[in-house]
Parts: C-alpha cells; sequence; structure tokens
C-alpha cells in the first residue's frame, strides 16, 4: 500500500499537499538534494517545493518578459507580496545591483471581464539573476504568500489564450496597488486582485489580443473549471469557511447551513466571521500577523516561546528587529522574561504553539497572558496542531493563528491559512483597524472552494481521530520498546492543555515516539505501513522522521532543547483502530529484530 518514492501524498492528486519519503534513507536523500530522490519528485509540500505548474508558469513568463538563460522569477497574487519578496532580494545583495531584481504585473485582458460574474487573477512576478534564488526561497518558504498550483494553473491558460496580459501601464504597475480589497467588505468581488471580480465597467473594450479562435471568457472558464465558478460560490465558501473558524458552526453542515447559521456563540464571547481572516498557508497567517503587529505597534523584538516549528523562528529573525528565544518553553523561561520585563525590556509580542512541534508540549498561557495585560505586549498562538475544537486559547490570545492545509481540510489537496482576532484581547480595537486597513485577500477562488468542501466534516472527523490517537499512543506508550511518546496526555505540561481544553476536547491527532536507537528508529519508520511524507491533520496516517526533514542543518541545535534527531512524528488518520494496531504492532517488531 506504500506509495512509490516521489509520488503524490495522497496518491493520484494533482495538488497534493505532500510527497512520498517513504524510506528514511530518502528523507536524507531529500535533504541532501540527491538525484535519485529529486528526480522522482512530482511534487512536495507547497512552501518548500515549487509546484511543477507553478515552475511551468514561471519559466513562460521569464520567456515573455525576461532573460530565459539569466533569469529567473518568484510570483505572487499581488503588488503588495511581490515587493515584500523584491525587497528581501535587494537587502541580500550589492545596492548597485538591487536594480536587477523587478516587478512584472500581469493583469486580466479588457475582454477577459466581459459577461458575467467569474473569477479571474492578477500575476506579480519578481524577476532576478538566476544566482539569486537562494534569496528568493526563504520568502516563498517563509511568508506563504506565493500563487498557489491552482491559481498557476489557470494563470498558464489565462496567459497562453490571451485573458492574462502584461501591464505595460507602468514599470512596477503602481495602479493595481489602487486596487486592493480591503476590511469587512473584502469578500464582495470588488477588483480582480483577490482571485474574483464583477462585471466590467459598460466601456469594456472587445477582445484584441488572444482568443483567435472566437472563445469568450465565459467558455474559457466553463472549460478550465467544468463549470462556471462564480465569484457567489467562491464568497459563499469564504464565507462558510470563517463562520467554522469563528466556532459558531459546532457541528458538521453542508453549505447553505453554513450560511444560515447565525448563532452569537463562538469561540469567545462576542466573536463573529469578520474577526477572521483568511490567507493562502497557515505560514502566510503568521506572517502578516508579525507584519500587522509591526505596523500597528511599532518595530519591536518579538519573543519565540517553545520550540516552534522552523519557519515561525525565521519569520521573526529574518523580518524586523528579531526575537528573543526560548526554545524550552519552560516555567524557567517565563521567569527570565519576566525578570527582563521587571527590567524595562520591551517586545512587540510572543508567539508560540498549542502545542509544540514536535515535543506537543503545551506553554502556560495563562501566566503569558498576565504577563502581556501587565507588560504590554501581544500574544500570539499557533493553534494548528489541536485545533480549537479540542482546546481554546482564543481567550488567553490576541491573534491565533491556523494553518487550515491540515486537520481543518484533512484531504491533503489544498492549502490555507487564518488569523483570529480575539474581540475580548487588549490590542482588539487597534488590530482590527490595523487589518481592515492592511489586509487583502489573495486567497484563490477555487482553493476556497475546496477547502470549504473538505472542511464539512471537520467535527465528527476530529472526534474519531482523537479516539483513534489515544488508542494507539496508550499502545505504544506501554511497549518497552519506546523510549518516549510525546503526546499532550502524557506531556509534563498537560495540566496547562487540561486548563485550556474544551468540555468534548480530546488531545489531537499528532504525536511523536522516540527510540533507544537510530537503527530501532529506522526499523519503525521503514517498516510502519502507512504514507510517508511531510504535513499532518491528514484524513490518512502520515508518518515522517519530522527532525531530519526541519532541522537536518541544525540536529545539534535542535538537540539542545530536547529534540531528538531520530524522532519520528505520526499524525493518525481515519483508519480504523484494529488496523492502525497491526500496522504498528508490526513495526515494532521490526525494532525487536533490529536489536538482534
Amino acid at each position: 500500500m506504500l506509495q512509490a518514492l516521489g509520488g503524490t501524498v495522497p496518491p493520484n492528486t494533482d495538488h497534493a499537499v505532500s510527497v512520498s519519503l517513504p524510506t528514511w534513507r530518502s528523507n536524507i536523500g531529500y535533504e541532501e538534494g540527491e538525484d535519485w530522490v529529486i528526480g522522482k519528485m512530482v511534487c512536495g509540500y507547497p512552501r518548500f517545493f515549487v509546484h511543477p505548474s507553478i515552475q511551468k508558469l514561471a519559466q513562460e513568463i521569464v520567456r515573455r518578459v525576461g532573460d530565459p538563460e539569466t533569469e529567473t522569477a518568484t510570483l505572487f497574487a499581488s503588488i503588495k507580496t511581490a515587493r515584500l519578496c523584491q525587497s528581501f532580494i535587494a537587502s541580500k545583495v550589492p545596492a548597485e545591483e538591487a536594480r536587477k531584481v523587478r516587478i512584472v504585473n500581469f493583469i486580466p485582458a479588457p475582454h477577459a471581464e466581459a459577461g458575467a460574474s467569474t473569477i479571474t487573477s492578477s500575476l506579480s512576478c519578481v524577476i532576478y539573476p538566476k544566482e539569486w534564488a537562494p534569496h528568493a526561497k526563504p520568502v516563498w518558504q517563509h511568508s506563504g504568500n506565493g500563487i498557489s498550483s491552482r491559481r498557476g494553473e489557470f494563470c498558464m491558460r489565462a496567459l497562453e489564450d490571451g485573458f492574462l496580459v502584461e501591464d505595460k501601464g507602468s514599470a512596477t504597475a503602481d495602479s493595481m496597488s489602487q486596487r486592493p480589497c480591503k476590511g469587512p467588505r473584502r469578500y464582495q468581488g470588488r477588483g480582480s486582485i483577490n482571485g474574483i471580480t464583477r462585471s466590467p465597467p459598460k466601456d469594456a473594450v472587445s477582445p484584441v489580443n488572444g482568443a483567435e479562435d472566437g472563445r469568450d471568457y465565459a467558455q474559457f472558464i466553463e472549460e478550465r473549471f467544468g463549470r462556471n465558478l462564480s465569484t457567489m460560490l467562491a464568497d459563499q465558501a469564504k464565507l462558510a469557511v470563517r463562520k467554522r473558524i469563528a466556532g459558531v458552526l459546532t457541528a458538521d453542515s453542508e453549505l447553505p447551513e453554513a450560511l444560515e447559521t447565525t448563532s452569537a456563540e463562538g469561540r469567545v464571547a462576542g466573536i463573529s466571521e469578520n474577526d477572521v481572516f483568511l490567507y493562502p498557508s497557515g505560514m502566510s497567517a503568521i506572517f502578516n500577523s508579525h507584519q500587522i503587529l509591526m505596523n500597528s505597534r511599532g518595530s519591536l523584538k518579538s519573543i519565540c516561546f517553545g520550540f516552534p516549528y522552523t519557519d515561525t523562528l525565521k519569520i521573526l529573525q529574518k523580518w524586523g528587529p528579531g526575537c528573543l528565544f526560548y526554545g524550552h518553553g519552560s516555567s524557567e523561561d517565563l521567569d527570565d522574561l519576566e525578570a527582563r520585563l521587571k527590567n524595562g525590556e520591551r517586545f512587540l509580542g510572543l508567539f508560540t504553539e498549542a502545542p509544540g512541534n514536535p515535543l506537543l508540549r503545551t506553554p502556560d498561557l495563562v501566566r503569558i497572558h498576565k504577563l502581556a495585560d501587565q507588560y504590554d505586549f501581544a500574544v500570539v498562538v499557533d493553534e494548528t496542531i489541536s485545533n480549537f475544537l479540542n482546546i481554546n486559547v482564543l481567550q488567553y490570545a490576541d491573534i491565533v493563528a491556523s494553518s487550515l492545509t491540515k486537520i481543518f481540510s484533512g484531504d491533503s489537496n489544498v492549502m490555507g491559512g487564518s488569523a483570529v482576532l480575539n474581540p475580548k484581547g487588549r490590542f482588539y480595537k487597534l488590530l482590527k483597524e490595523t487589518f481592515d486597513r492592511e489586509f487583502e485577500d489573495i486567497y484563490w477562488a477555487e482553493d476556497a472552494v475546496f477547502l470549504e468542501r473538505n472542511s464539512r466534516d471537520f467535527v465528527s472527523r476530529i472526534e474519531k481521530i482523537n479516539s483513534t490517537s489515544d488508542n494507539i499512543t496508550a499502545m505504544l506508550k506501554a511497549s518497552p520498546l519506546v523510549k518516549d511518546v510525546h503526546y499532550p496526555k502524557y506531556s509534563p505540561t498537560r495540566p496547562m492543555y487540561d486548563g485550556l481544553r474544551n468540555p468534548n476536547g480530546g488531545y489531537g491527532g499528532l504525536f511523536s515516539v522516540t527510540f533507544h536507537s537510530n537503527a530501532e528508529a529506522i526499523a519503525f519508520y521503514d517498516t510502519l505501513e502507512v504514507l510517508k511524507g511531510p504535513s499532518l491533520g491528514t484524513n490518512f496516517t502520515l508518518a515522517s522522521p519530522y527532525v531530519l526533514l526541519a532541522h537536518y542543518g541544525e540536529l545539534d541545535w535542535a538537540k539542545s532543547f530536547n529534540v531528538d534527531p531520530d524522532l519520528v512524528r505520526i499524525s493518525i488518520g481515519l483508519e480504523e483502530v484494529p488496523d492502525l494496531r497491526s500496522r504498528f504492532q508490526t513495526a515494532l517488531d521490526a525494532v525487536q529484530k533490529s536489536r538482534k
């Protein structure tokens, strides 16, 4: 049942979020960039591996407006996100060379907006010398603002058929920056920067370049999607998703029911879907929350509390004045922070995860919240791993970020992220005003439709995954072959987790397991008959030697925070318990044999 090396995870999925790395050796080969691995990869986690459809589009853009021999491009959905990339690259190269980094914009041709209200897309392309690609990669990876593979496919077809054309109005298309969708009206279909557009002005010109075969834009859309994906459907999908994330919906629901639900009882008193902002990925939600905090409160250092997902720490280190890092996330760390605060140090905000990845430790949010109130810093919590059905962290945070790519979607075929504001938070008014002013909706309409459909059974999936995970972790915990099981239920920080847990909440679907030797970890991983690759929160059980993938170049650094380089991370899916127990027992048997 194992997927072949480099294949999509899940199998036969064009826009898969994960890629198969079925053996320990293949993970090392991926990190080392060995051809026998890289050459077989048809996809990868989207922020680390540029999807072939996007690679193809970037090559075509450079062929049209650049020099394919010496230049390459990184693609974004708006001029604002492209400028972040442009400025980051420019900061890493000699000042006199920075002019070689330029932005070329593509916009819908006038005739592309003719007809009924439907989707269009703009495209902002950062073009630069090929040797500077290592400077662009961190922006793509850490910011999470790059275009999705579905948008890439759409733009490629639109470009080929003459419905997407270069904006020659100015070198950086400043006019585009005057068309953002901001504030609560961001889902009303104004403009094309958010991936949807309304009917064109009455003076829209007739077709010129492109569409030589006489097809109109409506026919192009019908052929591209197999149906007319209208702004209304995209708007409704985003609204339903935002209601689910606000906690207004507490049971599985189809789209009509989701849209009709108007209950005011959400995750905290007074919350509504207007406090939820959608992003192309979870990291985009974190990146933009940090940007908005700096915009609203000034350029102060941040705090990264607890061993974090790798990109969160990199964001805080590479953008802004840096951060204070507490990798253990312990009470002693909080003692040190409190002493610094008492001595006059001030911070922008504290970023943390509840629980953390991959040790599943939960920070003391109650104490953190008290310090934040006393010393005037914001609290940003990433709740991706446990999710809001299991625990309520919003009551102690100003912003809660999440990767909707994970368990909220489950199908591992679409990216998405969210940032949620706490209407009772001390910075709510300031943050809401800044979000409404600075936020731009660059979440691709087609991705939103897939995400909404995937999340309709979110509640029942969580319940099953909680129960199965409880069973499998107990099995592993009882085995003398296992060194440790990292899971909120068995963590020394369980009291912190239980203090956040909802009445019907469980301990989530993610855990990590360690063994007594590298050979035993390899035997377990290579034998375990589940899909293997990056990501988590999938509807199928997924395994990964997480520390190798996330920290290959800094294993000793990770180990200094008690993160075992040989750790195997498991994300439990929807399989039946007897089936999974059998697979895990076979893997444990292999561990036993490796000892002989």
